[in-house]
């Protein structure tokens, strides 16, 4: 959320209480709007905390953070994990891992195309799609995509008769 708008208005209506008065009475409102934006945004990012402090209390299983960004103020909301919780995909942090993956070429050429038409590469590309798929599976059951002509079917079938379930 940008604070500018927020800000260049309060300037302006200190300037325009000030067109009342004399060049000299002008002049000085200017300067005292200038000089007031920076105290303007602290006052700004401490009311949104407040907002957020209450709105997280009334969640409860959530956490509301604002923070500065400049002259934009940005909003987290994270949800609150307890000890007997997995941390959520957004969450897990570590280190790097090199894996290695073997696919049929016509797959990896359609993987090398769809990475450049995203503007990055293959390996970010395959990193993107492990954290959707994993992404999807921890939010539980429901309505999935279609995994397309790559999926599993060995593990839709029931192993005692071979059938589709």
């Amino acid at each position: 959320m940008e604070l500018d708008k927020y800000t260049a208005q309060l300037r302006e209506n200190l300037i325009a209480a000030a067109a009342l008065g004399d060049e000299k009475t002008q002049a000085t409102a200017a300067a005292l709007a200038a000089a007031t934006e920076s105290s303007a945004r602290l006052v700004l990012l401490a009311a949104l905390s407040d907002l957020a402090a209450e709105v997280s209390a009334a969640l409860e299983d959530r956490t509301v953070r604002v923070t500065m960004d400049g002259a934009a103020a940005t909003v987290d909301v994270r949800k609150n994990t307890t000890a007997d919780e997995p941390p959520t995909i957004e969450e897990m942090t570590g280190d790097i891992s090199r894996v290695t993956l073997r696919l049929v070429e016509q797959m990896k050429a359609k993987a090398e195309e769809a990475a450049a038409a995203s503007g990055v590469s293959l390996n970010s590309w395959m990193s993107n799609a492990v954290y959707g798929a994993l992404r999807d599976q921890m939010r539980g059951p429901g309505p999935r995509r279609d995994p397309g002509p790559w999926r599993d079917t060995e593990s839709t079938r029931d192993p005692e008769t071979k059938r589709e379930d």
